[in-house]
């Protein structure tokens, strides 16, 4: 009698390149187990749905693809659905219910649990709770990203506390890899072909607060002495804890980007206190200028969250107007999102929706203003560029030093050239977000 044939495996990775290292540790855990990876859901026999679980409109995205995936249970070759990720540890047992159809749910901490989630027969729950001082080895695995861009993920969970974030109670703590470990499997993606490595966790600026180990700005000297690292990016950084020897690591690395991710969420004192982020308007702003007086050819990303409850006119026109003055070079705007079960949502004076989404506008608009004007006069500057590939309208695309991948603008390439490769290129135009560049 012959054996049955291997397992084929549809794996839909949402949210956060934080989800996305987790959706390629699965993928390599479903390799080793025989299964057969990488199939589109109309040719997969089992389809995994990797949620997001932070906000709302996540969680509804989450859940329009694991009813997609139900549907194929109906339509195509499918047998069995299995929801991991933060809906996953949120949401168990309501996934049940929420999309009839769903036959295992795997949370975030579980991700061993993925083999026998996919190739059972039966309801399968596998949630735990993160285990203090522990964080699970992102090594061997199945990378989703092209080959000469990676994430590494320093460390897991949060501690901070904001008021309005889930996070800590979806993965638990702050826990840091310890340094062997980061290096380790740094040194491995530089192996599989890695140029550019983007440093993440939920928040990198607290790397080392629980090891008898060095920081993260010795963290990034070592990153920097690896052989094979050209790029080297910091994401998810905190104002808190972002210090003169992180600064001057940026300065000073080689290999270390000129670019910091660094999520400020409001300028206003009475809203920072309100979101609990331990910090001061006046404080951020000191921080910016030492960053921008010490590192040369900086770019700063930034996100800030509008119609935080008690977020009074006068309080947006001050963040409104800081914007303005500091001139981001990239930078998010979430609309306040009334969370469960954080103390945000139960907090007084709620914004009105409406209300909430003007001043997202309002400052969207402004900050749109302030790139085009950026980008227009880049034009007649030269910039190194990495070739990305391809896009969906058939342009060849890359990006620059102080472009992050997936959330920053683009330079697209006049004169195509294969992806993996770093180029030196002028800039002739632009696009909106976007740089129209031509190879020297």
């Amino acid at each position: 009698m012959s054996e049955n044939p291997p397992l084929t495996v549809a794996l839909v990775s949402l949210g956060c390149p934080k989800n996305l290292v987790d959706s390629e540790k699965m993928l390599a855990h479903l390799a080793e187990a025989g299964m057969i990876v990488g199939a589109p859901m109309d040719e997969a026999d089992v389809i995994v749905v990797n949620t997001c679980g932070f906000l709302s409109s996540a969680r509804d995205e989450s859940l329009e693809v694991i009813a997609e995936a139900v549907a194929h249970k109906q339509t195509g070759r499918a047998a069995r659905v299995v929801v991991a990720g933060c809906l996953a540890s949120r949401d168990a047992e309501a996934l049940y219910d929420a999309v009839p159809g769903v036959d295992a749910v795997v949370g975030v901490n579980d991700r061993d649990g993925i083999v026998p989630a996919v190739a059972g027969r039966r309801r399968y729950t596998r949630l735990a709770p993160a285990v203090p001082g522990r964080v699970a080895s992102d090594a061997g695995r199945f990378r989703l990203t092209p080959a000469h861009t990676a994430y590494l993920r320093i460390a897991e969970g949060c501690s901070q506390g904001c008021t309005f974030c889930t996070i800590p109670s979806i993965r638990g703590p702050f826990r840091s890899k310890p340094v062997d470990a980061v290096l380790a499997e740094a040194s491995e993606l530089i192996a599989d072909g890695a140029l550019e490595l983007n440093v993440i966790a939920q928040d990198t600026t607290c790397y080392g607060s629980d090891l008898d180990q060095r920081d993260l700005a010795g963290l990034l000297r070592a990153l920097d002495a690896l052989d094979g690292a050209n790029w080297i990016r910091l994401m998810y950084t905190y104002p808190r804890r972002f210090s003169d020897e992180l600064i001057a690591a940026l300065a000073e690395c080689d290999h270390v980007v000129p670019y910091v991710d660094l999520p400020l969420q409001h300028m206003a004192d009475g809203v920072l206190k309100r979101m609990g982020r331990a910090v001061t308007g006046r404080q951020q702003r000191e921080l910016l200028d030492r960053l921008r007086a010490r590192v040369a050819g900086l770019a700063v990303r930034t996100t800030f969250i509008v119609g935080f409850p008690g977020e009074t006119d006068e309080q947006f026109a001050e963040l409104l107007a800081f914007v303005k003055d500091f001139r981001f070079e990239a930078m998010g705007v979430f609309a306040f999102s009334p969370e469960p079960g954080t103390p945000a949502a139960a907090m007084e004076h709620q914004v009105s929706d409406r209300r909430r989404l003007r001043r997202r506008d309002d400052l969207m608009r402004t900050q749109q203003q302030i790139v085009f004007d950026a980008n227009s006069r880049a034009v007649g500057t030269q910039r190194q560029i990495l070739v990305d590939g391809v896009d969906s309208r058939g342009y060849c695309f890359g990006r620059s030093a102080t472009q992050a991948p997936e959330i920053d603008g683009v330079c697209i390439l006049a004169d195509p050239r294969p992806a993996g490769r770093f180029v030196q290129a002028r800039v002739v135009d632009w696009q909106e977000y976007d740089l129209i560049v031509e190879p020297e």
